[in-house]
């Protein structure tokens, strides 16, 4: 057993080993059997199989171990076999695992209710409603922000994602894989330019700027008036770990709210500790009138929640928000036990001393490579944008490379981006200091053989 200076205890040991046969013959043998019996629409950028998973290490079915930069997509924050998460879903498993909150409800639905009241920014009166996906999260935000306005115009900005479902895929910007061949989308969306420094035309304009063009063009092609929401990551996840230049995030929620828009953040992939506060909202004082959360909230257990001003979701009828396993009671415990364990070992904290220790090796590396075109992020969601040498132009084909390298020794990073020439990382928050800086030197080394 070993621990960190933050008092974590690990089950599995954190180390990563690579065999010479990787991927080996059992991972061999279960790719074959998901073939014939799984759709291939459905890819995996990891070819091995999960046996175990502890911290920052994750173990395949032929005794590979993993250090895991990328926690299931940001859902692992709190490790993928928290201890305080396991105990709570045996116990709850013990009990029931299902009577639908609709039917007949429990205290557990509602307890994960007080705690996102009392963690979502603001300290106006709110309401919660839990889902099960993301995606499920932002449908229903639309739907109560149509609602309450009275109004059909949903606002969306470039290299967003906000999820696979139709209406999401069409507030989802990228179309490979998200959105090709599988229209046509929810109508009344519309795309305004996003606030991404690295690429803006002009290098020196400001959050406020970028808002002002955004909202002029909201004013000229829709009519402020029409808009009943605009919806926004406050750092795009799917996009390329975009985060906006200061003031703009401000600037678009000053103006919703004197046009009466109902300002959603979509914080799937940036909540629960992941920026280093508990929203990505945080770090500008932005209040949204709802946010969507999901990902990180329930150590792995699916779970997603909208929580937002008491007015807005009581405006809807009884009965016209649900679903039969929104809330399930054991996502629900698991939830509990995570925000605890978020609480407990000072994530928040946490994240922002991986950022310390990641931003500096980054930039680092970025001032030796002029492949690396940008390093960016908050907290423990950080990326490096990948160009070719000298210029601004994606480097896909070298992203894909580096993240083949990590992989082969024992590294397991995401890529993403609209270009696909990102590197995101995001670390579990209680990956050690050790195993998080073992995880950059292997992706420095794979950048400059592959560069």
């Amino acid at each position: 057993m070993t621990t960190t200076a933050h008092d974590i205890t690990y089950r599995l040991e954190q180390k990563r080993r690579v065999q010479a046969d990787f991927p080996g013959p059992k991972s061999v043998a279960l790719t074959e059997r998901r073939k014939a019996v799984v759709a291939a629409g459905v890819a995996s950028s990891v070819p091995v199989f999960v046996a175990d998973a502890d911290g920052g290490i994750i173990h395949d079915v032929d005794g590979n171990s993993f250090i895991d930069l990328g926690s299931g997509i940001a859902v692992t924050s709190v490790g993928a076999s928290d201890p305080a998460v396991v105990g709570a879903v045996k116990e709850a498993v013990e009990h029931f695992t299902h009577t639908c909150f609709m039917v007949t409800p429990y205290e557990g639905y509602v307890a994960v209710a007080e705690q996102l009241n009392r963690l979502t920014p603001g300290d106006h009166e709110k309401r919660t409603v839990l889902f099960n996906s993301g995606a499920e999260a932002v449908e229903n935000a639309i739907k109560v922000a149509r609602l309450a306005t009275g109004r059909d115009a949903v606002v969306a900005f470039d290299h967003a994602y906000h999820g696979r479902t139709n209406l999401t895929m069409a507030l989802t910007a990228k179309a490979m894989p998200y959105k090709t061949n599988f229209g046509p989308f929810a109508p009344e969306v519309y795309r305004m330019p996003m606030s991404y420094p690295f690429r803006e035309e002009n290098p020196e304009i400001t959050g406020a700027e970028a808002a002002k063009r955004a909202i002029t063009m909201i004013e000229k092609q829709i009519g402020g008036d029409q808009v009943a929401a605009i919806i926004i990551e406050p750092i795009q996840g799917e996009g390329g770990f975009i985060v906006p230049a200061e003031g703009f995030l401000p600037a678009l929620a000053a103006w919703a709210k004197d046009k009466g828009i109902v300002f959603i953040a979509d914080e799937v992939q940036s909540g629960f500790c992941r920026t280093g506060e508990w929203f990505a909202v945080n770090h500008e004082g932005v209040v949204p009138d709802i946010l969507t959360m999901a990902k990180g909230i329930a150590g792995g257990m699916p779970l997603s929640a909208i929580t937002g001003r008491a007015d807005l979701l009581d405006a809807v009828h009884p009965g016209g928000l649900g679903g039969t396993y929104g809330g399930n009671p054991v996502a629900c415990a698991a939830a509990l036990a995570s925000i605890g364990s978020m609480e407990q070992y000072n994530l928040n904290a946490r994240a922002k001393h991986i950022e310390e220790i990641a931003l500096g090796k980054l930039r680092e590396l970025a001032s030796e490579q002029p492949v690396i075109g940008d390093v960016r992020g908050r907290g423990a969601m950080l990326a490096i944008e990948l160009v070719q040498a000298g210029s601004k132009e994606p480097n896909p084909e070298l992203t894909k490379a580096v993240a083949a390298a990590c992989l082969k020794e024992g590294v397991i990073i995401l890529t993403c981006g609209t270009y696909g020439n990102v590197i995101r990382l995001l670390p579990p928050l209680v990956i050690s200091d050790e195993l998080l800086l073992d995880g950059l030197e292997v992706l420095a080394a794979a950048i400059k053989a592959n560069a």
